[in-house]
């Protein structure tokens, strides 16, 4: 059955289900409908399909605009919430949230209740690839699953795990270069994968022969990238004390050809990955009693770091006597994208209330419709926030001081001119994005300076 499958995908004759329509999905969705596959986007969000189904697309998937008008308008793409039965072979995409395991909450939530949707109208020959990130041993549980209903994984059913590997808004790695890590159940479901991937990022993938190594691989990516994070941003704090520039440091180091890589401070990592997939580790080693302790400083680091920039922020406006109405600009994880998500931006929001500042945040990329889902998001359920849209002389004039956690395109000229022209008392950049100017009369603090 799965040789048939393989035909199929040759020839483009089997359809495709892409469940979950973020940032990982939609943009996967609509590059295989573009290569000429049939392709169900899927989403359980009804008011995401609506959207889809309108052409009311976001800011950050303007990039595949034309691509998405032309195969919506084919017929190659459409968009519903639940998978349908198809008279030829199915192969489903599973790009949807997994959340970090609490007493209360399995990760595999998510993941679960879509394959299991999926094999209600699924048959012999039908593949699954999951690309959410999951916590190790999560494949083997779903193999498990794909059985349970009389399935034969790596027989008559495919299985493969292949971790979505993206990064919004970079220019020079996307998801048509970036290489892929997969694990497939067998040879067949393999070279249907290479088949598909082809369209995607020109089968540039990397097999290995475990799932195990495939879910530690995606963790251990961000985990990486946490450590490394967290370690510099400890960096900024101690340059602060030792009133030095650390981006000065980090050049200087960088010189180095060999075994140093820059990474460079800020509010702390956030996102649905940087902050959650290396969980996944600690939760596994925990399983074996082990302790990953490097994970857990960095996580802890990663924790205290908006403390540290709202401590910081108290006794700058207590040494030069400024009333706490202050400003936080750059609400969103990382520039020039609409995702909130675990931002350090609403932790330093929160931090500041319970300081008793008078705080109204301003990000352009922030619908104030959308407000309790951010706040969801960010465990902060019931807070108040209050939104400035534009950072104009008017808007600004009773506010003392402006906290710069994310710098967007959209907002940086504004920033640097509000700064020149001395418009507010106090500017503490988080970014290390506005350079001195010894004409202006604003005090300039920048972490780790």
């Amino acid at each position: 059955m799965l040789n048939q499958t393989l035909d199929k995908t040759k020839t483009k004759k089997n359809k495709i289900e892409v469940f979950g329509l973020g940032y990982v999905g939609l943009p996967l969705a609509v590059k295989l409908a573009f290569s000429g596959y049939q392709v169900i986007g899927i989403d359980t969000n009804p008011e995401r399909i609506q959207r889809l189904d309108q052409t009311n697309l976001i800011e950050s998937e303007l990039n595949f605009k034309e691509e998405f008008l032309t195969c919506k308008n084919n017929g190659n793409l459409l968009f519903s919430t639940h998978s349908q039965k198809n008279e030829n072979s199915k192969i489903g995409i599973i790009c949807v949230p997994t959340p970090i395991r609490t007493k209360d909450i399995d990760p595999t939530i998510f993941v679960k209740s879509t394959i299991e949707k999926f094999l209600e109208t699924s048959k012999e020959g039908d593949v699954i690839i999951i690309e959410s990130s999951i916590e190790v041993g999560t494949t083997d549980e779903m193999k498990k699953i794909i059985e349970s209903k009389g399935f034969k994984v790596g027989q008559n059913f495919g299985l493969a795990y292949c971790p979505e590997r993206i990064d919004p808004q970079n220019k020079k790695w996307n998801l048509e270069n970036i290489p892929r890590v997969i694990y497939c159940s067998d040879d067949i479901t393999y070279e249907i994968s290479l088949q598909l991937f082809r369209f995607v990022n020109n089968s540039n993938l990397y097999r290995v022969n475990s799932p195990k190594i495939a879910e530690v691989v995606k963790s251990f990516e961000n985990a990486f990238r946490l450590v490394n994070i967290s370690l510099v941003n400890e960096l900024a704090i101690l340059c602060d004390k030792l009133k030095i520039n650390v981006k000065d440091v980090i050049r200087a180091a960088s010189t180095k050809p060999f075994g140093f890589m820059p990474f460079y401070s800020g509010a702390g990592a956030g996102g649905h990955c940087i902050p959650k997939d290396p969980i996944f580790l600690l939760e596994s080693s925990k399983k074996f009693g082990t302790e990953f302790k490097t994970i857990e400083n960095a996580l802890q680091i990663n924790n205290f770091v908006p403390k540290y920039i709202s401590n910081s922020l108290e006794n700058l406006f207590k040494e030069f006597g400024l009333d706490k109405k202050i400003i936080l600009c750059g609400m969103a994880y990382k520039p020039d994208i609409e995702d909130m998500r675990d931002s350090p931006g609403f932790k330093i929001l929160n931090e500041l209330i319970q300081k008793n500042f008078d705080v109204v945040i301003h990000d352009p990329y922030f619908k104030e419709e959308l407000t309790e889902k951010y706040l969801k998001e960010n465990n902060l359920e019931g807070l108040k926030i209050n939104v400035v849209r534009d950072l104009d002389d008017k808007s600004i004039e009773n506010f003392k001081g402006l906290c710069i956690v994310q710098t967007h395109t959209k907002t940086k000229a504004r920033l640097e001119e509000i700064y020149k022209n001395s418009l507010i008392p106090l500017i503490y950049d988080c970014q290390n994005s506005i350079k001195n100017d010894f004409n202006s009369k604003t005090i300039l603090k920048l972490l780790g300076d």
